[in-house]
């Protein structure tokens, strides 16, 4: 039986301010925008080349997290360095590459503070 990953609530104060990080910045598909009722409003976002995708919500009306509470999302790709480069030249605020023995990492965050890394896995 498979337990496939698929969504995850990202806790925002202010739906199009995110949405617009995340799409025009970080480089997310926008799947899904629609507004279900006046409270609310379900937005869909992928990280290109993800199965799983990222649903905003706090001001939103989806899920009871405050904003800026979502701690340890982590893509993981091929080279780190170019995503870094990738991110910094789209106005992300990102640090600068940490190596570990078990992977190369930046992070980042939205502008609620949800907290991001991105992680070159590395192989011995």
């Amino acid at each position: 039986m498979d337990f496939r990953l698929e969504l995850v609530t990202v806790p925002v104060s202010d739906v199009d301010r995110a949405k617009a990080f995340y799409v025009d910045k970080v480089g997310f598909n926008a799947d899904h925008d629609h507004t279900v009722s006046p409270e609310l409003r379900f937005v869909q976002l992928t990280p290109p080349g993800s199965a799983c995708s990222i649903v905003l919500g706090g001001a939103s009306g989806l899920g009871d997290m405050p904003p800026g509470s979502q701690r340890g999302l982590q893509v993981v790709v091929e080279d780190v360095r170019a995503a870094r480069g990738h991110l910094a030249a789209r106005g992300v605020d990102v640090t600068e590459v940490d190596e570990t023995p078990w992977g190369h990492f930046v992070f980042f965050a939205d502008p609620d503070g949800n907290a991001w890394s991105v992680q070159q896995i590395v192989r011995p």
